[in-house]
């Protein structure tokens, strides 16, 4: 028999393998059709693309099942322009494997697709099956051909259980991952993980998928601080990167160490790009991240050997809706040198 969520796992590889298409064909135009949403982050057609061809697909095997997306189709129904290069990526983007292609399904009109987009809509729960995706986070880097991922990750009654990330730029042949290390013109790699069965990498392809192998779990950390990399934001607005930066001084690791733009390339540089401590400390006291910055990353990273906690040491709560409004702050490591991690960083905050 097959493993417990195996079928939803290729499902949602087939499914980020064919959005990394979508984004790939987007990277090869000059004209992006960048456009600003409410909050000034770009988005692009590669955003609306990638979020319609992911939920088409996992709605087209799992009807019953819900979303949870970043995107709506709100800008695309009051410019046709817009929808209409939107739904000719999307129309228009095929795995080069006709059998895998076949399983995802096919999306009939520019109607259905901004119908499927705004599934996506769900407030989440700790009940039921819910699809968690940010069909291209990073944005910011994937519009200067840097690091980005696609994103798919299944919640089961408020606990991820499926976690595939789509890393089309990824170069993992020279170590440690960065964002001028871009792989501009392959297919990047795919890391995936179903809870409690190990995290795996694949290279992304245009067909059918590829062999993969497991990744390597790494539960400690080196005995010298200097080694240690912290994997940061170093543009990020909304962390507090003059803490994160007194951590590294307080174990004198240099800092920052990976700078990464996107949330979801910074647990994949965990995995398996050398990066050792993560802090997300937030420069406004309150903020919630959004759940779609780190579902799907957050499980490969853990399922590699890694652990995630609040400041508090409390799980991250998956349940909590379209935020993590039960946590805040997190403070991840390899799993033996997490406990250590949190700890200093709770006595520097009281000291």
């Amino acid at each position: 028999m097959a493993a417990p969520y195996e079928h939803e796992r290729l499902i949602a590889e087939l499914a980020v393998q064919r959005a990394s298409l979508l984004t790939k064909r987007i990277l090869a135009d000059i004209d992006k059709g960048a456009l600003d949403k409410s909050d000034r982050t770009p988005v692009t057609v590669g955003d609306f693309g990638a979020q319609a061809l992911m939920i088409g697909a996992i709605h087209h095997n799992f009807p019953e099942d819900s979303f949870i997306g970043e995107e709506t189709a709100t800008a695309l129904r009051e410019n046709p322009q817009l929808q209409a290069r939107v739904w000719d990526l999307v129309s228009t983007t095929h795995l080069q494997h006709e059998e895998s292609d076949k399983q995802l399904g096919s999306i009939a009109s520019a109607e259905d697709m901004m119908d499927t987009i705004d599934l996506g809509n769900h407030p989440g729960g700790r009940k039921g099956r819910i699809w968690i995706l940010d069909p291209i986070d990073g944005t910011a880097t994937f519009m200067r051909n840097q690091q980005y991922a696609v994103c798919l990750a299944l919640i089961v009654d408020g606990e991820q259980q499926v976690g595939v990330i789509g890393c089309p730029n990824l170069d993992i042949t020279s170590g440690k991952i960065s964002e001028e290390n871009a792989d501009n013109l392959g297919n990047g790699q795919m890391l995936s993980a179903i809870k409690g069965q190990g995290a795996f990498i694949r290279p992304l392809s245009k067909g059918a998928l590829q062999p993969s192998k497991p990744i390597e779990r790494r539960e400690d950390i080196s005995s010298d601080p200097t080694t240690l990399d912290f994997v940061e934001s170093g543009n990020s607005k909304s962390v507090d990167l003059d803490f994160h930066r007194k951590v590294a001084e307080k174990l004198g690791a240099p800092w920052p160490g990976t700078d990464m733009w996107s949330s979801q390339m910074r647990y994949i540089a965990m995995a398996v790009g050398g990066g050792d401590v993560m802090l997300r400390f937030y420069s406004k006291k309150g903020h919630k991240s959004y759940v779609w910055d780190h579902a799907g990353g957050f499980l490969i990273f853990e399922e590699s050997g890694g652990k995630v906690t609040d400041l508090d040491g409390k799980p991250i709560d998956f349940g909590a809706g379209r935020r993590f409004e039960n946590n805040s702050e997190m403070v991840a490591a390899p799993g033996k040198a997490q406990p250590r991690m949190l700890q200093l960083v709770n006595e520097m905050l009281h000291a």
